[in-house]
């Protein structure tokens, strides 16, 4: 279990850091399975969520964080699909 932990780890520090260069997101973390992008302003979930329903994924913020906290069973094309699409819909 640790190590697929620390595989997921480490495939969400890769997928998640362009989010980094967006002129809307303050920070990026990960800690474990858990990847964290913490905008500048607050979320509004009502709209961002729309957005990922649109883009096939769910992903629910909360106050001024999006994060995703994926099964220890994902695959990495699924990981890589849920974040890619997260980020796009950050801009937006």
């Amino acid at each position: 279990m640790a190590s697929r932990i620390a595989h997921i780890q480490q495939k969400l520090r890769e997928l998640l850091s362009p989010a980094a260069s967006l002129p809307a997101v303050a920070e990026v973390r990960v800690l474990g399975a858990i990847g964290v992008i913490e905008m500048k302003q607050p979320v509004d979930v009502g709209r961002f969520q729309k957005l990922c329903v649109e883009k096939g994924i769910w992903v629910r913020p909360f106050g001024h964080n999006v994060y995703v906290m994926p099964p220890y069973v994902i695959s990495d094309d699924d990981l890589d699909t849920l974040c890619t699409r997260m980020i796009e819909i950050l801009p937006e």
